[in-house]
């Protein structure tokens, strides 16, 4: 149940995010003898059954055992309630706080209504929800906000989790400002490099090559290892490094290991699953854009308030925008 003010909704909650890394056993070498991990007393060196094993900690130098259904009763918010508490400007939660992203479907299909109504509401403010739940016995904080026709919810570190750097890092980086010409170029470089934001085009490179080596040593076949990570680049050759990375993207030059492509992606690409063309030749209608492909022709076009347009209002003024361009070049 998500609640704001006296309203409350049914939910249900659902897992986004899912770990593809191949995941391996552990075997004696040159057998195919499986390792087992073992409870184990380490006093007395003998396997503990689970259900023996109690959770504790020691407080003011005395041992203090917990059992589990203990921390059950004294959980806040037993009844799964997703409780907001306030509601904050989304673009002000640094991405440092955000851990897992759920998403939050109607729990009855009677209920749809006020649930509609906060993520318009969400999408319309750019606010997210900030609330309380508790999961498998502990407690977290959540940002509700509304992305893609749906809620999500995304789990938040609480401030005491982030660690100060002044603490960790041995030493900060010197702010001694950079040098004009460096910082000119460094730009330049960042320009040429930059693209729509696209995770589609990105794949996980290294999982492929884990995937290739257990066929090649099934088979018998060499390792292939992978290149060297590239030096540390020399502090007097930093401009001319830069204006070599420069004129190689102008020209064309290497792109990235773990995007697909490499350099500007042309117009013609097709984004996996979506059978929509990007770019080139005529645009797709814009009701059948999702809110990201719209967001991204809002901004091409300039299109003011747009950061706080429905998905419906954007596809109207994409539309709209289209139609102009159209006109003014015919009229040309």
């Amino acid at each position: 149940m998500i609640s704001f003010g006296l309203v409350s909704v049914p939910v249900r909650l659902y897992t986004a995010i899912g770990d593809h890394t191949i995941r391996f056993q552990q075997y004696e070498r040159d057998t195919s003898d499986r390792i087992r991990n073992k409870r184990v007393n380490e006093r007395t060196g003998k396997e503990v059954d689970y259900d023996d094993i109690v959770k504790g900690r020691e407080s003011n130098g005395e041992l203090v055992q917990v059992e589990t259904d203990e921390l059950d009763d004294i959980a806040p918010g037993r009844s799964r309630a997703i409780e907001i508490e306030a509601f904050v400007d989304l673009d002000d939660i640094d991405p440092i706080y955000f851990q897992r992203t759920y998403w939050l479907a109607p729990g009855k299909d009677e209920q749809y209504r006020p649930y509609a109504l906060l993520r318009k509401a969400l999408e319309k403010t750019n606010r997210a929800g900030i609330a309380r739940l508790v999961m498998r016995g502990k407690e977290y904080l959540a940002a509700v906000r509304a992305q893609d026709d749906l809620l999500h919810l995304s789990t938040l570190h609480f401030a005491a989790d982030i660690r100060d750097p002044d603490r960790e890092l041995p030493a900060l980086p010197d702010e001694r400002p950079p040098r004009g010409k460096e910082l000119d170029m460094a730009v330049t470089l960042i320009e040429s490099m930059s693209e729509d934001w696209d995770p589609e085009a990105y794949d996980d490179t290294f999982n492929e090559r884990v995937k290739k080596l257990l066929r090649d040593k099934r088979k018998g076949k060499p390792t292939e290892p992978a290149a060297e990570a590239e030096k540390a680049t020399e502090v007097s050759d930093l401009y001319d490094v830069l204006s070599q990375s420069v004129d190689e993207r102008r020209g064309g030059g290497k792109g990235s290991g773990g995007r697909r492509g490499g350099g500007k992606r042309s117009g013609g690409k097709r984004r996996a699953g979506s059978g929509r063309k990007r770019g080139g030749g005529k645009r797709p209608d814009p009701k059948q854009l999702t809110k990201a492909e719209l967001d991204r022709l809002a901004r091409k076009l300039d299109i003011s308030g747009r950061s706080t347009m429905s998905k419906a209002a954007l596809a109207d003024a994409v539309a709209a925008a289209d139609a102009s361009s159209g006109r003014q070049k015919r009229a040309s």
